[in-house]
């Protein structure tokens, strides 16, 4: 689909959903900023190793043999333990494309390298990360269903040798049934445990862990947008809910009295403390556990009525206790980031009994994909 025609659709979805599913009145609703990169935009890709490659209707009635049946890509949908090999992908940097048929060569060319087999959880190389920072550092995470030292070094080392570029080599042995690395440990085999992503001067680190936008370019954008609705003079007191390592939080701090964050997962919280010390910004505060349990009447108590209030959470929304304490609160104004204008569609329809949507602007983050991010502002009602 044309770029121009991708744009007009999920321009159109937004409005559909707000008004369809929020039916809530917009003041202004502003034109989708777009990508200026709809190619190698991702910061950010995980591909799985499989012994059991997906075949197109062409490979199959080619009548060609295929063997190995191994590859490496990208999940088929509806088929959880196939993959369709990926030769070339547009959406990182070419950097990733070589590093990853290098790891597929060298494992055709060596004995005792299979691919994992997720129906009966065997095989060795599992799956493989890709991360890169706008500041030129590029991470890899090779991820191993067992150990077996002598083949992971060997691995790990060609790697290293042909792709000086890698400033953080990492691997992971993950013996679980599901492929999720967050409750593993990850263990540096060459260079430093995390990268540093830059934004107006300020460094932000990333570990292997770490969520951070997958569009660098794209999120500098989001977050100024978010900012520029925040309306901040310094004098303000901010809570920015869904914090995780507190990028948006350290984004507009300086024009803030006071930052306070909330996040569920510990390990970012942490994060966010270093990236606000890295920085000198001592006008944070960071808070971890679960947010509905976290921002209630008594945290307000203890921490002041926000003006404004910054939230960004997952694909699902605000949990209903959320939004009632945001009712509570009774912030002069509310910027609400999603990745889903459905479910945000819903929670302004639950905040509507206070607060008027102000502005409206989509962003473009994910090109050629279905999905569209959206900042609304929201103002209190007199």
């Amino acid at each position: 689909m044309p770029y121009e025609t991708q744009l007009k659709y999920k321009h159109q979805q937004v409005i559909d959903n707000l008004t369809r599913i929020g039916k809530i009145q917009m003041e202004e609703i502003l034109p989708i900023l777009e990508s200026s990169h709809t190619t190698f935009y991702r910061n950010k890709l995980e591909f799985t190793f499989s012994n059991k490659k997906w075949l197109t209707e062409e490979q199959i009635q080619s009548g060609e043999s295929f063997n190995p049946m191994s590859g490496v890509g990208f999940h088929i949908p509806g088929t959880f333990d196939k993959v369709l090999d990926i030769n070339k992908c547009w959406l990182q940097d070419d950097i990733s494309n070589c590093i990853r048929q290098a790891i597929k060569a060298y494992a055709f060319n060596h004995e005792g390298y299979p691919f994992f087999n997720l129906r009966h959880q065997e095989g060795f190389l599992r799956t493989l990360i890709v991360r890169s920072s706008s500041t030129g550092e590029l991470m890899i995470i090779v991820v191993f269903y067992q150990e077996d030292t002598e083949k992971r070094e060997a691995l790990l080392s060609h790697l290293s040798t042909h792709f000086p570029e890698i400033t953080s080599l990492l691997y992971v042995i993950n013996e679980k049934c599901n492929d999720t690395i967050t409750d593993q440990e990850v263990h540096v085999f060459k260079g430093k445990d995390h990268m540093i992503e830059e934004m107006e001067g300020l460094q932000f680190k990333v570990g292997p862990k770490s969520f951070y936008q997958t569009n660098s370019e794209q999120a500098y954008n989001l977050y100024k947008i978010t900012r520029n609705f925040a309306g901040l003079t310094g004098n303000e007191l901010v809570y920015d809910l869904y914090t995780g390592t507190g990028t948006i939080a350290n984004f507009v701090a300086k024009k803030a009295k006071k930052v306070v964050g909330i996040e569920y997962v510990a390990d970012a919280i942490e994060d966010a403390k270093v990236n606000s010390a890295m920085n000198q910004i001592e006008n944070t505060l960071f808070y971890a556990g679960d947010m509905k349990n976290i921002l209630n009447k008594e945290f307000i108590d203890t921490h002041g009525r926000p003006d404004v209030i910054i939230t960004d959470p997952p694909r699902a929304g605000m949990h209903d206790d959320v939004i009632e304490t945001i009712l509570f609160a009774e912030p002069k104004r509310i910027v609400y980031v999603s990745c889903n204008p459905a479910t945000q569609a819903r929670d302004l329809n639950l905040l509507d009994s206070k607060y008027a949507v102000k502005k409206v602007q989509p962003v473009d983050m994910f090109p050629h994909t279905h999905h569209v991010e959206n900042v609304v502002l929201l103002e209190k009602k007199n």
